[in-house]
């Protein structure tokens, strides 16, 4: 499936504290946002690069991709989604019913969890969307770098949270995971266009400082985020430690 009207926008960042340079760091003769951008370009016809950094610039033009500049400032992806959203509406000279935030630190990203996240906008109430990957292992439902998502009966977000929920009152912490099907957080959302233009011009909420979870600005401010399953493992990179591990699983 190729979706014609949803604009593909892969943030990416120069200035990493724990991996400085990351989105041109070589894997497989490629650098890491190229890698990323040619795996967008399987699912979506229009897809860019949104950067604040000439190297990355020119890196990206020097594949053939597409890239516009946008501010030093933003705060987040999302931020710069929506400046980089503008630039290009002025740039193709067309409009887009949803916008795919790509993180360029998956040079692996499957086109099916892109494809999956699109299929949501064919319902044109939906205003955000975003993957959820079951949980099978304690380490993971208890680890606070893995974000966790307790979704509704109509496939909605209820709520995002860094410690395991929904809580399971009266069996032993290590049984959890065999008890309840719990939910990890996939990093891919899908804004539709108008609603992205909306959230980033929302304070921070009080639950979002305490967490330090984007996301959960735009449930405290009523905003529905729909969620699609996924089962496919997905393999980003914080560090130079682990693009080494994905040479060890051969993936490189």
């Amino acid at each position: 499936m190729s979706e014609k009207n949803i604009l593909g926008i892969i943030p990416a960042r120069y200035g990493s504290t724990r991996f400085p340079g990351k989105p041109l760091a070589d894997i497989g003769g490629k650098p890491m946002i190229q890698r990323v951008y040619e795996q967008a370009s399987k699912e979506l016809e229009c897809v860019y690069v949104a950067t604040d950094d000439e190297r990355i610039e020119k890196a990206v033009a020097a594949f053939g991709g597409k890239v516009v500049m946008t501010s030093v400032d933003h705060q987040s992806g999302t931020d710069r989604c929506a400046e980089a959203m503008l630039k290009v509406i002025e740039q193709e000279k067309k409009t887009f019913s949803a916008v795919i935030n790509i993180q360029g630190d998956e040079p692996f990203i499957s086109p099916k969890q892109i494809a999956s996240v699109a299929s949501c906008f064919i319902d044109e109430i939906t205003q955000l969307a975003t993957l959820v990957k079951p949980i099978t292992v304690s380490d993971d439902l208890f680890n606070a770098n893995k974000p966790k998502v307790v979704v509704g009966k109509e496939n909605q977000a209820l709520y995002f949270s860094r410690s395991p929920i929904p809580f399971l009152r009266g069996e032993k912490e290590a049984e959890w995971v065999n008890k309840h099907q719990y939910y990890n957080h996939v990093g891919l959302y899908g804004y539709r266009a108008d609603v992205l233009l909306e959230i980033t011009k929302l304070e921070i909420g009080q639950l979002e400082a305490v967490e330090s979870l984007e996301q959960l600005r735009w449930l405290e401010n009523g905003y529905a985020i729909k969620v699609k399953e996924t089962t496919e493992e997905s393999h980003g990179i914080d560090t130079p430690e682990d693009l080494q591990n994905l040479v060890k699983l051969g993936l490189i």
